[in-house]
């Protein structure tokens, strides 16, 4: 999928792909204002709220660099029917706001299709799954306490203005469960410096951070996304492993209860031989091909033919050939067809919207066939418009015959 803000990141962070995810601090400017406004704009981030029964963590206050209770923006509404719903307080949310507060919306993704295909094709482009967080604040506020993050972050400034100051690590590649607690902050400053409309920073994790809108003026604001990257660790490995072993009797056996002194000898061999089998390479390879989407929408034949369609895998699904065999594997699924339909099979899985022309019908059996499997799905207009101006729709014309 060729999406206008993964290779800006690219070009304003001087990358060459998602090798230095994780690695080091860089920082650098989109070329193409124009990505930043349709991502997300600050009334468009109110609205979103506005719509949404939404609940605290996920929506969060802040005030004086103090976090606001909950029950100051959020309301139970009552319907009809007497059943409870938590929503947002917009007045209040805007009091916050007016009174020099920051307003955050955890997964922001989840609800916007704009932002839910920015991360998609940030998953394609890095091979981790990623997650989206909007912050809005107005006026001289304070930020957040100085702090570090258990996964890799990719922050993009979409309107007005806000200063960072950005710390290296105190302990190596920390993570949320760790050994011991990673408290210390570290002395030394890397950047201090404030980020404008278009820049974006990359934070690895470990790395200690604050954002803040100290010293920019009572009229200004701040709107930006933080982009999340978990990458998976030896610990996530050996946690692979640990569930592999369920399957083996001999791993389901009581220790304590066992009188076989051969038992750890035996354990320790099977262990090696499945770390041997199951490799970290082979691991990510098999984790990416088996994650499913999160969310598909299903095709409803009497609804209407389909319009457009695109992929909607967590990650690239993988196309291979032998012969006059196609095989396509991501999603959870591992399908055939005919070496004919590969050329539209790429189309269908590109990332990119498909267009199906009314007289397409081979293209469109394929495409209610990857439907059907969960790796596709159909365009409403709302979310066509979430590719609009960031990844080029496709029109495929060819109509080979017998597809599947």
């Amino acid at each position: 999928m060729e999406h206008r803000l993964v290779t800006g990141i690219e070009k304003a962070l001087g990358w060459d792909g998602p090798g230095p995810v994780g690695t080091v601090f860089a920082r650098g400017q989109l070329a193409d204002l124009n990505v930043i406004t349709r991502l997300m704009t600050p009334y468009r981030l109110l609205e979103t709220i506005q719509r949404r029964h939404l609940a605290n963590p996920q929506l969060r206050c802040y005030a004086k660099g103090d976090e606001v209770h909950p029950s100051t923006f959020l309301s139970t509404a009552v319907n009809r029917r007497r059943q409870a719903v938590n929503q947002a307080d917009m007045a209040a949310l805007g009091r916050i706001l007016n009174g020099g507060g920051t307003v955050v919306l955890d997964h922001v993704d989840f609800f916007d299709p704009t932002l839910e295909i920015a991360c998609r094709a940030l998953g394609w482009w890095s091979g981790e799954l990623a997650s989206a967080n909007a912050y809005l604040a107005v006026g001289e506020t304070d930020g957040f306490h100085l702090h570090w993050d258990d996964h890799d972050v990719i922050a993009v400034q979409l309107s007005g203005e806000k200063s960072w100051e950005v710390r290296g690590p105190s302990r190596p590649v920390p993570m949320y469960r760790d050994a011991e607690r990673n408290l210390t902050q570290p002395d030394e400053v890397l950047w201090a410096g404030t980020m404008t409309a278009g820049d974006v920073m990359h934070i690895p994790r470990g790395y200690w951070h604050t954002a803040t809108r100290l010293g920019t003026g009572s009229e200004g604001h701040s709107l930006h996304v933080t982009f999340g990257l978990t990458k998976r660790t030896g610990v996530t490995w050996s946690n692979f492993l640990s569930d592999a072993t369920r399957a083996d009797e001999l791993f389901r056996t009581d220790l304590e209860s066992s009188e076989d002194v051969g038992q750890h000898e035996r354990l320790t061999a099977k262990l090696a031989a499945l770390a041997r089998e199951y490799e970290p390479q082979r691991y990510l390879k098999e984790l990416r091909a088996n994650t499913p989407p999160a969310r598909h929408m299903p095709h409803i034949a009497a609804f209407g033919p389909l319009e457009y369609v695109v992929a909607v895998t967590e990650f690239e699904p993988v196309i291979t050939r032998e012969d006059d065999i196609v095989q396509v594997i991501g999603g959870g699924k591992h399908l055939s067809f005919h070496g004919r339909a590969e050329p539209a099979l790429r189309a269908l899985l590109s990332g990119h919207p498909v267009e199906l022309a009314g007289d397409a019908t081979n293209l469109t059996t394929l495409a209610e066939i990857l439907i059907k499997e969960g790796l596709c799905a159909p365009l409403t207009a709302e979310s066509l418009s979430g590719y609009t101006g960031l990844v080029t729709p496709v029109i495929f014309s060819k109509e080979p015959s017998n597809w599947a």
